[in-house]
């Protein structure tokens, strides 16, 4: 996927997030996340920030804070963004929707897989569906399959063949898991929710692992 189509691709993602984000009940805003220690809101806000990325300075206070921890940094700006009117979270994500301006150190390829994946850390836990671009999602499994940190999804699924039923997209070696890409994309970012939608000879190996 070309830069112009990933760019177009993570406005549209954007937009339609805050369409879903402005149907949610102020209980439902504080549903975790399919990522552990995130509710809802933190995570949708982490998606506004993005195109709004913190200036160098507070990135050092902020990695002092987290003690050098990537994890705890990102963690911890999301959940102080979250602290706002969920309105104004929702207004964000809509007004800087086609911004192309990136965090430090990252590149629109990581931002195209960051903002699907979210979007499913939001939805799945709600019991909504979010369609995703099956070209979209294999475009981001490309990329964080060949990426390494944080993943590290080659080391993770070691042993694993991965194999997409909608799209010609395979990936490792090993016991065979089948599923759609969106799925595979899932669950090469560290989410078990993928597991119920694949199928194959590698599946109870994964579930054990991630388990």
């Amino acid at each position: 996927m070309d830069r112009d189509t990933a760019w177009q691709v993570i406005t549209q993602e954007r937009l339609s997030l805050a369409d879903l984000l402005d149907t949610l009940t102020a209980e439902e805003w504080e549903t975790p996340s399919l990522c552990a220690g995130w509710r809802v809101r933190d995570v949708a806000a982490h998606v506004a920030l993005a195109p709004r990325p913190p200036g160098p300075w507070t990135m050092i206070v902020e990695g002092v804070r987290a003690r050098g921890s990537f994890h705890r940094l990102n963690h911890d700006i999301a959940v102080r963004h979250a602290h706002q009117p969920t309105e104004r979270i929702v207004e964000e994500l809509r007004e800087h929707a086609a911004s192309r301006r990136l965090p430090p150190v990252t590149n629109y390829r990581n931002i195209l897989f960051d903002v699907l994946v979210h979007g499913q850390d939001i939805a799945i836990p709600l019991g909504r569906e979010r369609a995703m671009s099956p070209e979209a999602a294999r475009a981001g499994a490309d990329r964080v399959w060949t990426m390494g940190w944080p993943f590290w999804a080659k080391r993770r699924l070691r042993g694993v063949r991965l194999v997409a039923t909608d799209v010609d997209w395979t990936a490792g070696e090993g016991a065979e898991v089948r599923g759609p890409i969106d799925a595979l994309l899932l669950l090469i970012t560290g989410r078990s929710a993928a597991l119920p939608h694949l199928t194959g000879a590698g599946v109870p190996g994964l579930t054990e692992r991630l388990s």
